[in-house]
């Protein structure tokens, strides 16, 4: 089992999911509440990952964070080195790969607050950030939990963005789902089994973790 690859794993999945939380949260509100005529077209853009090859996917981020490009160029002034194939330039894909696991779940769930709840909200003269962090959010902790720990399991099993942004540096971008490639690659059936069991056994405690948390809140909020 090589610790060191889900480690990062685990910090890459934590820091993308605090991400997605902090940028989702205002995407998924204008998606859910916002009546321009084409709306459709940025949630298709929002969606697009989870159709989209992660190939071509890894392909035109690895693109955007070349040396060649305004954000790559920026980057190696400020730091000294390239963004892509580092653990940041990871962070960076990952962010658009597991995108639409976040936000769909969060727009669901402000879609879905009571109407009446809103209007009472602004009939008392509550502001529009006041009624969000005092209606809308409370009532969607179910589906905020959802994307938060959607967008974490999914990010701990990417593999085609992984590999084309960051490739196979171990210690740096090398992750688990990477990590079982090689030891296949390399007819090492056995280190390959335990690591994909490790893996498995925390996706599924994951969505454990999410069907218990939403069951338990919808029985003592039952009246979303």
């Amino acid at each position: 089992m090589n610790w060191q690859a889900l480690w990062l794993t685990i910090q890459l999945g934590v820091l993308v999911a605090a991400i997605l939380l902090v940028a989702g949260l205002p995407i998924a509100h204008w998606i859910a509440f916002s009546r321009w005529r084409w709306k459709f077209l940025i949630e298709a853009v929002v969606a697009l990952p989870i159709v989209l090859p992660p190939t071509v996917l890894g392909f035109y981020v690895l693109i955007a964070l070349g040396s060649r490009s305004p954000l790559g160029r920026f980057w190696q002034s400020l730091t000294g080195h390239p963004l892509a194939f580092t653990f940041e330039g990871l962070v960076i894909g990952s962010v658009f790969y597991s995108l639409p696991f976040a936000v769909q779940p969060f727009a669901a769930g402000f879609a879905s607050v009571n109407p009446r709840l809103l209007a009472a909200s602004a009939t008392l003269g509550a502001s529009n950030a006041k009624t969000f962090f005092r209606v809308i959010l409370p009532l969607s902790i179910p589906s905020l939990i959802t994307g938060i720990v959607l967008s974490f399991a999914h990010t701990l099993g990417e593999f085609g963005v992984v590999l084309m942004v960051g490739g196979d540096i171990p210690g740096h971008t090398r992750t688990v789902s990477i990590d079982i490639y090689d030891k296949v690659q390399a007819l090492d059936y056995a280190s390959a089994n335990t690591t994909a069991l490790v893996l498995l056994a925390i996706s599924f405690v994951m969505l454990a973790l999410v069907y218990g948390l939403n069951r338990q809140v919808r029985m003592v909020a039952p009246w979303k």
